[in-house]
């Protein structure tokens, strides 16, 4: 049975396509904006979330709204923003266009600015930060498969949104303080460069020493950004940021018992940097070690790695063969 207010996916990727099925599987009321080529697949296919837990459900077509016709969003409650960070913006002004003015609006977006972006350019609504710490992965077909674990993290407000939109199988947690808590999902992004360089399924790149202390290394560039930020980062994981570059360089079979107890990833899971290369579409790059080699020149910190990895996936995406497949001393040297 379909119930509560309509739910607005602004940007049906593969977060958006997941998200968005889950919802609709749930009873939720969902309608997609997507581009033309998702919307073929799924019209041909249906549109099918899975997850490493086991949940594998193909959603009818006529469960939910889908086109690239933002007039979709004309009746919704709430809308979830998935986009691109580059692409916030734009996506804020089709929703100041076709979204109700008392709809909530949700940035479920890697990076720290999109919520700002979103509340400078839709004065006078109801924004909230989000985070959302798994992993989509888009297989074809309309299949959109969860790879990693965690719980959607959204800012708590008095109309209590994500109670809303918790379903079985998708559970929102509120917080408030989504400024930290999105700052630690940098922290932890920063390795999504990593992998999109290594060409490597994330858990095998993950069980890897050097990959692990280069991660390491990422991680302590941006905790110091951080700090001179004054900004005390939330880990979004049951491990504080001051022992985890400390816990990465731990020798393999310790760090892989470790990882076992703290997040479950599915064996072919990769970041979605990595899938961004693959496609030849533009990364994030800027928006996770740009923002901390941005802070680094504007504090007089040195942040040679992040300088370092931003350069090679720009490289790649200019070359637009998808991953270098580089190793972590390709990486190191320069």
């Amino acid at each position: 049975m379909v119930s509560g207010p309509a739910i607005g996916i602004a940007g049906a990727g593969s977060i958006g396509c997941f998200v968005g099925g889950i919802l609709a599987a749930g009873g939720r009321r969902v309608a997609l904006l997507a581009r033309p080529r998702v919307i073929a697949e799924i019209d041909a296919k249906g549109l099918r979330p899975t997850s490493f837990e086991g949940f594998d459900q193909t959603i009818a077509r006529d469960r939910f709204a889908l086109s690239e016709n933002p007039s979709i969003f004309e009746d919704v409650g709430i809308v979830l923003v998935t986009v691109k960070s580059a692409d916030t913006a734009a996506m804020a002004d089709v929703i100041a266009k076709h979204a109700p003015p008392n709809a909530v609006i949700v940035s479920l977006q890697n990076g720290v600015g999109n919520t700002a972006v979103l509340r400078s350019r839709l004065p006078g609504r109801r924004v909230l930060g989000g985070m959302v710490p798994f992993n989509v992965i888009a297989l074809g077909e309309g299949r959109f498969h969860r790879a990693t674990s965690g719980d959607i993290v959204i800012e708590r407000d008095e109309a209590r949104t994500a109670e809303k939109l918790t379903v079985p199988g998708l559970k929102m947690r509120t917080t408030d303080n989504i400024e930290g808590v999105q700052w630690g999902k940098l922290l932890l992004n920063l390795n999504n460069a990593l992998n999109a360089l290594a060409d490597l399924p994330l858990r095998q790149q993950l069980s890897v020493r050097s990959w692990r202390r280069l991660f390491a290394d990422q991680v302590t560039e941006g905790l110091a950004a951080i700090k001179a930020e004054g900004i005390k980062p939330v880990s979004p994981t049951p491990i504080p940021f001051s022992w985890l570059p400390s816990l990465l360089r731990l020798p393999d079979q310790v760090f892989e018992v470790l990882l076992g107890r703290t997040m479950k990833i599915d064996p072919e899971a990769r970041s979605s940097m990595w899938e961004d290369l693959k496609h030849g579409r533009r990364t994030e790059i800027e928006y996770l070690q740009g923002v901390i080699t941005e802070i680094a020149e504007r504090r007089g910190l040195k942040a040679p790695l992040s300088r370092r990895i931003v350069d090679l996936t720009r490289q790649a995406e200019r070359e637009g063969k998808g991953s270098p497949g580089l190793t972590p001393e390709q990486i190191r040297a320069g």
